[in-house]
């Protein structure tokens, strides 16, 4: 059994470029035409640089006369761009009480605001102690007024719920 060869990722190099034409573009970007792919290898070799697959789907072949380990960095420097520039959603959690007095509310609802503005979620978690559990209605209009008081700004992923002595209510941004 032949030993498998390791296959590369990214556009196809020099010799490994198997088709009879290839449509040429020299390394100052000018459109030199269709050629054989044995006189675009020696064009490329002559200055000393490669010769890259632009565009292997084309009839025939886009090909440019580059230097490949130039071209290899700069794919990687866009893509760290591009990394650099994602944003990870952190779900951030905001613990609430039944009675919880209007000034801790409203700063509650400041800190909630502004996860919310960064594009984070928010899990709203509302603690029931002792006979609290006999107000749930309590817990329910609380999250109903944050719900409301946040608006059009966010959207429901998921509704409030009892578990166990608290309930969960889930918020992200639209």
């Amino acid at each position: 059994m032949p030993a498998q060869l390791p296959t590369r990722d990214g556009p196809r190099v020099n010799e490994d470029i198997r088709v009879p034409q290839v449509r040429l573009i020299d390394q100052d970007g000018e459109m030199i035409g269709v050629v054989s792919t044995r006189d675009a290898l020696l064009r490329a070799y002559e200055i000393g640089m490669d010769l890259l697959e632009i565009s292997p789907n084309a009839v025939p072949p886009v090909c440019k006369i580059t230097d490949f380990g130039k071209f290899k960095y700069e794919q990687q420097k866009k893509a760290n761009e591009a990394r650099k520039k994602q944003k990870v959603v952190e779900l951030k959690e905001i613990k609430v009480r039944p009675n919880i007095d209007d000034h801790d509310y409203d700063t509650k609802m400041k800190q909630m605001k502004g996860f919310i503005a960064d594009g984070d979620k928010v899990k709203v978690t509302l603690r029931f102690r002792g006979r609290e559990m006999a107000h749930q209605d309590l817990g329910i209009k609380v999250l109903e007024r944050i719900r409301t008081e946040l608006g059009e700004a966010i959207k429901v992923e998921q509704m409030p719920r009892l578990e166990n002595r608290q309930m969960i209510m889930v918020l992200a941004p639209k």
